[in-house]
């Protein structure tokens, strides 16, 4: 239940045809989200998706917050020369009271109106822009904006199926 779907794997290859599909599967993210949660009472949204996970409540907000941090890299990215980002403890982030008990609509809008602006920016990206870089400081190597691209494409998913799992364990 910690992958719902495989863990990431970063492809060898990277095509335009394959990043125009992580882009619409990032601009699809927030509404499926959204129905996924739709009918879930509270008991579910407090139901983590495996022992020792988080709740779908906490899902739900770290998508928001993952969502934040990697449009801001991208934004970096594009505007300087292979930036050094600022890493977080998204575990720490998750017990904090906006992310452990606060009502998730919040995070459903920012998602929605965060996607459509990330997704404007990324169909705006030539191959150049692609290929640029952020320095990632706990993983001590620069990443790629098209491998980013097929990360939180991965992302989107690998969380749906997280909440899916919870809400279906808290009585759905």
């Amino acid at each position: 239940m910690k992958y719902p779907i495989d863990p990431f794997t970063a492809p060898n290859e990277i095509t335009f045809e394959l990043i125009q599909k992580w882009i619409e599967e990032i601009e699809t993210f927030p509404k499926l989200l959204r129905d996924a949660v739709h009918n879930l009472t509270e008991k579910q949204l407090d139901t983590p998706y495996r022992e020792g996970g988080w709740t779908v409540r906490q899902v739900v907000h770290h998508c928001a917050d993952s969502h934040m941090n990697s449009f801001i890299r991208f934004k970096l990215a594009l505007t300087e020369d292979n930036p050094t980002i600022k890493g977080y403890d998204e575990a720490k982030w998750a017990v904090l009271p906006d992310g452990l008990w606060f009502e998730i609509e919040p995070s459903l809008k920012l998602l929605e109106g965060l996607h459509e602006r990330w997704v404007v920016l990324m169909r705006s990206l030539g191959p150049e822009d692609l290929k640029k870089t952020f320095f990632h400081p706990e993983k001590q190597k620069s990443i790629p904006l098209d491998k980013t691209i097929a990360l939180y494409a991965w992302h989107g998913k690998h969380h749906l199926g997280h909440v899916r799992i919870g809400g279906e364990l808290g009585g759905g």
